[in-house]
C-alpha cells in the first residue's frame, strides 16, 4: 500500500517562507511523477507544481519564481519550498503521486499566510 505523508505546513507572515515535505512509502518512488496541489476554502483544487522522474518541473503561473519543487529519490521524498508567501497562498496543500493508472494522495497540510 502506497502512503503519502505531508509535513511542514503552518502559519507564516506575508513575505515569509515554508518548506513542505511529502514522504512516500510502499512503492518505487523514482517512477512516480510527483506534484503538489492546493485547495483554498470555496475554491477548486489546483495544481501548483509538478516534477517528473527526470527532474523536469512545471509551475502554475501564480507561484513561478517563488516556489520550487524538488525530489530526493534516495529519501523517497518530494519538497515544495515556498518563498515570498502571500495571503492568497493560504490553502490546504496536497501531495500527489501518479504513474500510469496508479494515483495516490496525501492527507493534506494547512498553510496559512496572515499577519
Amino acid at each position: 500500500q502506497v502512503q503519502l505523508v505531508e509535513s511542514g505546513g503552518g502559519l507564516v507572515q506575508p513575505g515569509g517562507s515554508l518548506r513542505l515535505s511529502c514522504a512516500v512509502s510502499g512503492s518505487a518512488f523514482d517512477r512516480y511523477t510527483m506534484a503538489w496541489y492546493r485547495q483554498a476554502p470555496g475554491k477548486e483544487r489546483e495544481l501548483v507544481a509538478v516534477i517528473i522522474d527526470d527532474g523536469v518541473t512545471r509551475y502554475v503561473d501564480s507561484v513561478k519564481g517563488r516556489f520550487t519543487i524538488s525530489r530526493d529519490n534516495a529519501k523517497s521524498t518530494v519538497y515544495l519550498q515556498m518563498n515570498s508567501l502571500k495571503p492568497e497562498d493560504t490553502a490546504v496543500y496536497y501531495c500527489n503521486a501518479i504513474y500510469v493508472r496508479e494515483e495516490y494522495w496525501g492527507q493534506g497540510t494547512q498553510v496559512t499566510v496572515a499577519s
